[in-house]
């Protein structure tokens, strides 16, 4: 061990997870510090009556992309959790309709709609779903899959299929798109939703978001572990092939030396030592000096607009009224008491509300004492309301039980998150979930990438690029390690001209291990290729 290059990754997140099983696989040696007790980051957990219940990411897509670092360790994603394909995407209720539950098929989503809203509705809705499965089509390798988002691939793909240009026009907005597909102001609600689920706005947000309805529609799974237990069998994969993990442990500096990343001083003393670093934290940490001055040149004057914050209860309790299936949305009649009050800063008046029954559609009978998140979408940056816990009460459990939906016992205080709360939990987001405001035609394109100003120092999570999201973040500890391997392959083509990139990169393993790592680094500096961390 002590003869192979050093790598830290600071955060236990879903993209330092990926970063550090990948960066092990490549044969170096990685220490990850967290400040929390347990690995996940925004994947966490807290306790209840009926065990631990989610109080993050909800929604499992792309399973693929999970199991592809499972296997970098010698297992398989179905050995180490239980991933159960839900029966239903999600189920969607309004006030004085509903509900409308959409599955994972086409022409059952359509039988659905067409009785939910009439025949024009669900020709709509099969226009609208072609045209999202063309926009995923052409933005999951170029963008998504990419270390670095590549715009012409995308407009290739645009010039031989005519019906994503609606999607691609600069400054159309996802709710003005959808309002060319669908009469019903309920399906525009709920395909706007998906704006949401990264951050934005619908009607702010660009129309291309649309892709993630056909995301969603390619399956959804549950863990019957919870999210955060995804991420515990990572990390427990992980450690199985040497990766340290060193938990309650807060990095407190990155420390460089002749622009170059040489270490990672901890909280309580000491420095780990190391030629690569990935930070997996929102980048606007980075801008702010939370890591100490070694990385001012990866500052922006401009820092990024901020993506939406959330109120979130998590409880455990005993639900009566409407059925619900895993994933529930409970719509407002007026998204405009919704959406204005938060572009003032404020809570909603009227808000929807996302509810998780993790207990529901794992093929089991639900136990009688259920496990519930709640999702109340609010801004990011902005002081809390007074009487803030009252305040949300009043604004969720009242407008569930107006729908049908009643809970005994509510839960108390302790089981509010709250933006103040994610803020300090997680330095530099103001409270965002989601990093950057998706709400710019080019925002998909204007995300740090993996690379920063800094050589030797790396980014990940969802505050990078590809951007918010289970599968996303993972996709960054990728796009993290392939940047690490490019840029550890350019001094071996460097000190042998003669050599083919394929011949240095069977060597890259080899090298490493071989190599004593020094403060100085193995690695050549490389230019940022994407837009600063600080944005």
């Amino acid at each position: 061990m002590t003869g192979k290059e050093k790598a830290v990754v600071i955060g236990a997140g879903m993209g330092g997870l990926a970063a550090a099983i990948r960066l092990s696989a490549l044969g170096l040696s990685v220490t990850v510090v967290e400040m929390a007790d347990a690995p996940g980051g925004k994947a966490r957990a807290v306790a209840s009556e009926a065990g631990p219940v989610d109080t993050g990411p909800t929604v499992m897509t792309l399973p693929d992309v999970a199991d592809s670092l499972f296997r970098l360790c010698d297992t398989r994603l179905e050995d180490e959790i239980d991933l159960i394909p839900l029966p239903r995407l999600a189920r969607h209720f309004w006030p004085g309709s509903g509900p409308l539950d959409l599955l994972p098929n086409p022409e059952a989503n359509f039988d659905a709609i067409r009785s939910f809203a009439g025949l024009r509705e669900a020709e709509g809705f099969a226009r609208f779903d072609k045209l999202s499965a063309g926009l995923l089509t052409a933005f999951d390798a170029p963008v998504m899959r990419a270390g670095r988002p590549m715009l012409a691939p995308v407009a290739l793909a645009a010039l031989r299929q005519p019906r994503l240009w609606p999607a691609l026009i600069p400054g159309l907005s996802l709710e003005r798109l959808l309002k060319g597909y669908f009469r019903d102001p309920r399906l525009v609600q709920l395909f706007g939703r998906y704006a949401t689920y990264v951050g934005g706005r619908p009607a702010q947000s660009p129309a291309v978001l649309s892709l993630i309805w056909r995301v969603e529609a390619q399956g959804v799974f549950a863990v019957r572990q919870g999210m955060h237990g995804l991420a515990a069998a990572l990390a427990r994969v992980a450690a199985a092939k040497g990766v340290e993990f060193r938990f309650a442990t807060r990095a407190r500096r990155i420390v460089r030396q002749g622009g170059h990343v040489t270490g990672v001083e901890i909280e309580g003393g000491g420095t780990l030592a190391c030629t690569v670093c990935v930070f997996n934290g929102d980048p606007q940490a980075l801008a702010e000096g939370h890591l100490g001055d070694a990385v001012a040149v990866a500052r922006s004057a401009k820092p990024a607009k901020r993506s939406l914050s959330a109120w979130v209860w998590a409880f455990a309790a005993e639900p009566q009224g409407v059925e619900l299936a895993h994933h529930n949305v409970f719509f407002t009649a007026d998204p405009a008491q919704e959406f204005g009050p938060i572009a003032r800063g404020d809570m909603p008046v009227a808000p929807t509300l996302y509810v998780c029954a993790q207990d529901r559609d794992l093929g089991t009978p639900p136990p009688a004492l259920e496990r519930f998140e709640i999702i109340l979408n609010g801004p990011a940056g902005h002081p809390p309301p007074t009487d803030e816990d009252a305040l949300c009460r009043t604004r969720t459990f009242p407008a569930l039980r107006a729908q049908g939906l009643t809970f005994s016992p509510q839960p108390g205080a302790q089981a509010l998150l709250t933006p103040q709360i994610l803020s300090r939990r997680y330095p530099g987001s103001q409270g965002a979930i989601y990093g950057a405001s998706p709400e710019a035609a080019m925002a998909a394109f204007q995300r740090p990438t993996a690379r920063t100003a800094l050589a030797g120092l790396y980014l990940a999570g969802g505050g990078a690029h590809p951007g918010a999201g289970v599968p996303m973040a993972l996709l960054s500890g990728a796009h993290a390690a392939t940047a690490v391997a490019e840029d550890r392959l350019k001094p071996l083509l460097q000190t042998s001209v003669l050599q083919t990139p394929a011949q240095a990169k069977g060597r890259i393993s080899a090298s490493a291990s071989d190599r004593e790592a020094t403060l100085g680094g193995t690695s050549t500096r490389s230019q940022p290729t994407g837009q600063k961390p600080s944005r």
